[in-house]
């Protein structure tokens, strides 16, 4: 059954693809010594997918839901990770060299085990776009037939490669669940880079992401 899911600025339905993989880590943020990931993709996930199929500074990617098409299972493993942490402003800007050597440890992380997600969104135009939606959203589509992407997509972290193509049409997994907060982007614009959240519920298998977030002041 179709989604009733918002159309675009120009009344077309989002663009589709289907992402999946052997493994995933959506780490949860309010843990931080242990890795656990959510039991869904998160937004921000989504738009790292579809930014390594097709990009262009002429537009952004926003995602409006996330179907859960596999069964939720969970694994542990333990991951080599480090300490020495730069925040996001300086690592954007390459003001930091992190060294890794001297501070690794090693952490437990609770990742998800044979992932499969049906990813819907929309082209936003910026303001030094020389096309219109549309031509946007079938370059995408070739990409995604043709399997072409400008970096290998992963799903969380990149040791978990994901592999990506056209949608079928197979139902969302049929689970209700609260997920708490969740990230919904995050605008680099400022600086320091600020950060937007939602309350992430999972409707019979899909995610529904809101048009915009609560900025993490307004945040309880």
């Amino acid at each position: 059954m179709a989604l009733a899911l918002p159309a675009s600025a120009e009344g077309a339905p989002p663009v589709v693809v289907q992402v999946w993989g052997d493994a995933a880590l959506f780490t949860r943020p309010e843990l931080k010594v242990e890795r656990v990931s959510y039991p869904v993709m998160t937004p921000s996930a989504a738009v790292g997918v579809l930014e390594s199929i097709f990009w262009k500074p002429e537009f952004a990617w926003r995602v409006v839901a996330i179907e859960v098409l596999n069964k939720i299972r969970q694994f542990t493993q333990r991951r080599n990770e480090t300490t020495d942490l730069a925040s996001l402003a300086d690592a954007a800007a390459g003001r930091r060299r992190i060294d890794t050597v001297a501070h690794r440890v090693q952490r437990n992380a609770v990742c998800l085990r044979d992932v499969a997600y049906r990813i819907h969104a929309h082209v936003l135009l910026r303001d030094r776009a020389t096309k219109p939606e549309a031509a946007y959203r079938d370059q995408f589509r070739r990409r995604v037939s043709r399997g072409s992407c400008f970096t290998q997509p992963y799903l969380g972290t990149r040791e978990f490669s994901a592999y990506f193509g056209d949608p079928d049409d197979r139902p969302p997994y049929d689970l209700t669940e609260d997920l708490g907060t969740m990230l919904h982007s995050v605008d680099h614009s400022t600086s320091p880079p600020s950060f937007s959240w939602f309350t992430a519920r999972l409707d019979h298998g899909v995610l529904y992401v809101p048009e915009r977030g609560i900025p993490a002041s307004g945040v309880a």
